[in-house]
């Protein structure tokens, strides 16, 4: 078995390489973004949009002039994007329907259950044939049934129910709301047509597995956010599907200083790996460069937070469910990252009347600050960067923010 060892610092440079991050940023333009996703596999989405939904933070970050029509393009008029179920609610790759078979066939039997679901869902087929894509709102079914979080209009229980088990899929989305349609009238019929490619259980957790370890770069066998939404993956098939994947040189071990569990990185990344392993003096691209970018709360990164704690000393959460008083922090702060590390945390709300990116909060990391040559002008440029894809014409920083960051003009 083939294995390494590494130091954290060999270990950051090589996730934020896989992630297409600092040095590594992608070429600008609409490609960079499938190029990305087909490389992780998938992105998150969240309903939220604070300063942008979650996936166009990420790809922010890593595509030069990025903006949000590149992914609604790729979505919703090229189709090689599907909104799925993945690590919770994500987008990936169209070309990965058939590997959801088996999660699509759970979603049928279990939502096929719901007696005033189902009593439902042959009339949402006839108003969509005749009518074509719908939302639930355009649906005159406004019974109430036990859903989800809460309770909800049936109308939008039965358009998910056949969401989830693929009958239908998202035709367009109008903010957050959801305009769905038959799948048939949506996807390649022979995409539609193709086999579960995964006919035994262990060789779909060996897929998800070594899927989920590509959408991170680096990953270990531990319980965290990094494995969420594997259904039927508990850590004894996880385990296995590991032991599994390094017989068949699928993964590798990768064992980093002062870090006991091993990690594990995809055999076809670990030539990535070698390359900084092998590097020589002056080939490190954050001695001769500064990079910053403004990271999105649920971004590929940062999905393991304690892996994250560990390899860069940053311990983040995502504290938009907590109460007011019990946050450390700010209802929806983004990270930023500076170099090889995280230097600071702020908190951005995009005012959409007058197209202003305002920093209601920041806060430095410690021993990070002003004084460090070179970061506060690249931070300043992240977080233009930020309003730029996001459309807003200024940036503006309350009183304390301002004086937290040290930036005291914000707009070029």
């Amino acid at each position: 078995m083939i294995s390494y060892d590494v130091s954290k610092r060999q270990a950051a440079h090589f996730l934020l390489k896989h992630q297409r991050l600092g040095p590594y940023r992608l070429p600008g333009g609409k490609a960079s973004v499938y190029r990305y996703i087909r490389h992780v596999n998938c992105i998150q989405y969240d309903p939220l949009n604070i300063t942008g939904h979650n996936h166009e933070l990420v790809l922010q970050a890593r595509i030069p002039g990025f903006v949000p029509g590149f992914a609604q393009e790729l979505l919703y008029k090229d189709r090689l994007l599907l909104d799925g179920w993945d690590k919770n609610m994500s987008i990936y790759c169209t070309e990965d329907w058939p590997y959801f078979r088996r999660l699509r066939d759970s979603a049928a039997a279990r939502h096929g259950s719901n007696e005033a679901v189902m009593a439902l869902v042959h009339k949402v087929r006839a108003e969509i044939a005749a009518r074509g894509p719908l939302s639930s709102l355009d649906l005159d079914f406004k019974d109430k049934v036990d859903w989800a979080w809460a309770p909800a209009r049936l109308s939008r229980a039965a358009l998910e129910s056949m969401y989830y088990w693929g009958e239908l899929s998202i035709h367009r989305r109008v903010h957050t709301r959801r305009y769905y349609d038959f799948t048939a009238n949506l996807l390649p019929e022979v995409l539609l047509a193709e086999p579960e490619p995964n006919r035994a259980e262990e060789s779909y957790h060996d897929w998800y597995v070594l899927r989920r370890i590509g959408a991170i770069g680096l990953l270990w066998n531990r319980s965290g956010d990094g494995w969420l939404g594997i259904s039927g993956l508990k850590s004894g098939e996880r385990a296995a599907a590991i032991r599994r994947l390094l017989l068949a040189d699928s993964i590798r071990e990768v064992r980093v200083e002062g870090i006991k569990p091993p990690l594990y990185v995809r055999t076809s990344d670990a030539s990535d790996l070698e390359t900084i392993l092998n590097g020589r003096p002056g080939d490190n691209p954050f001695e001769t460069g500064h990079y910053a970018a403004a990271l999105a709360p649920l971004d590929n990164l940062i999905w393991d937070r304690e892996l994250t704690r560990q390899l860069f000393g940053f311990h983040y959460r995502w504290e938009v469910y907590k109460p007011a008083g019990e946050r450390s922090y700010g209802y929806y702060v983004l990270p930023l990252l500076y170099n090889d590390r995280f230097a600071a945390r702020f908190e951005p709300v995009l005012n959409r009347a007058s197209c202003e990116l305002v920093i209601r909060n920041w806060w430095w990391e410690a021993g990070e600050g002003p004084h460090i040559s070179g970061l506060l002008e690249t931070a300043k440029s992240a977080v233009s960067s930020l309003a730029l894809s996001l459309g807003a014409v200024r940036i503006t920083a309350s009183p304390p923010a301002a004086a937290q960051s040290g930036i005291e003009e914000w707009n070029e």
